[in-house]
């Protein structure tokens, strides 16, 4: 599938040994720009693939067998290009020069940053993590994002604000604010070796000027636009976080199978595993390109994430111990490749915090993530 949406990344990736992709300043990132990366989820008419949630979560397992930095790292591209794509869905929704970067993103091989919350794990991930100052013509932002994967390679930094409304209370606004404004700086953040290549680092915004084109609003007309955002981004993050993660696990599997370790029963039971946490995933990504929307499919991708998360542990653990003794002397690549399989239990929103709004869903009454 991969191979279908961007021909030759697979192979050039696979070229390169392990610790010289997760490695920080790997060469993943640029080859993920060389490929047509960028262009996954981003709607034909625009000049991307189009690509549905079932596609995209088989293309970022994909990616995250090959290299797990990567497949963190471009998520966050990934789900922002489908919120603001879903934004200008309908037209009419987005000023000239919020369409014209749209417009541009596959042309010019564009990579856009999320400058929300993904990094603290019981946050909401597109909770405000940025001031905004209204001034004439616009606003003056300040704050920080870290850890801001994409920090070094980005060309748009996507921030979510809260502003003024029309009857003076907060409003959540979406900024789009270039790589290159003035009082925007990176900063070194990331401290583990594991995911290093997703150049996870501190975006400083210091009194930075965003012109109002450049800032998608709520209006009279829509007032729930962003409200509808929200939640397509935050399924579209779920599934695709998961399934980078996913690969990470399937590809210590796969050479559990090749190297015929361990008895055909354990290797049967480890593959059957694996495919299983897999496949939740995919009934929740099938949900979703089926039309399902709102609360039941938050419920669906948190449900599959979750219980995903808990079968990556055993399958890691489980694909160590058969890979052997000799395997762990030889080279730290793979015990490096299961422990990058865990992170997924950082990202928001945490188990704990998820629990009370689940199970009153599970009740029958809303699902509400703060």
């Amino acid at each position: 599938m991969c191979e279908r949406y961007h021909p030759g990344l697979v192979k050039a990736l696979a070229e390169i040994p392990y610790a010289e992709r997760e490695r920080p300043g790997g060469p993943g990132i640029a080859l993920f720009r060389e490929y047509g990366g960028v262009g996954l989820l981003v709607p034909a008419e625009y000049g991307g693939h189009g690509a549905g949630p079932l596609d995209a979560v088989r293309v970022q397992r994909a990616l995250g067998a090959l290299s797990p930095s990567l497949a963190a790292a471009v998520t966050m591209h990934h789900f922002t290009v489908a919120m603001l794509f879903a934004l200008a869905a309908d037209g009419g929704r987005l000023s000239p020069a919020q369409l014209d970067l749209l417009h541009r993103v596959v042309p010019d091989q564009l990579l856009l940053a999320s400058g929300w919350a993904e990094g603290r794990t019981q946050q909401n991930i597109l909770a405000p993590s940025v001031t905004a100052r209204p001034v004439p013509g616009g606003y003056r932002l300040s704050g920080a994002k870290k850890p801001c994967s994409l920090a070094s390679s980005m060309n748009l930094l996507t921030a979510s604000i809260s502003v003024p409304g029309e009857d003076g209370a907060p409003e959540l606004a979406l900024a789009l604010v270039p790589a290159t404004s003035e009082g925007l700086s990176v900063h070194p953040f990331w401290g583990n070796d594991l995911l290093a290549a997703a150049e996870s680092d501190e975006v400083r915004l210091e009194d930075v000027f965003v012109p109002e084109e450049l800032v998608v609003r709520t209006s009279a007309e829509d007032p729930g636009r962003l409200d509808d955002l929200q939640t397509a981004g935050f399924i579209w993050f779920e599934m695709l976080v998961s399934a980078g993660y996913a690969g990470a696990a399937a590809s210590l599997v796969e050479l559990v199978l090749e190297r015929d370790r361990g008895a055909a029963a354990e290797r049967a039971a480890l593959a059957v595993a694996c495919e299983a946490g897999f496949a939740l995933l995919e009934g929740a990504a099938r949900a979703v390109a089926d039309g399902e929307e709102g609360e039941a499919a938050v419920a669906g991708v948190l449900v599959a994430r979750y219980a995903l998360q808990d079968s990556l542990a055993r399958t890691t653990d489980q694909a160590l111990e058969l890979l052997g003794g000799m395997d762990f002397i030889r080279s730290s690549d793979h015990v490096r490749q299961a422990a990058s399989a865990r992170p997924l239990a950082f990202h928001p929103p945490g188990r704990g915090a998820a629990a009370e709004p689940l199970l009153a869903y599970f009740g029958g009454g809303a699902l509400e993530l703060s």
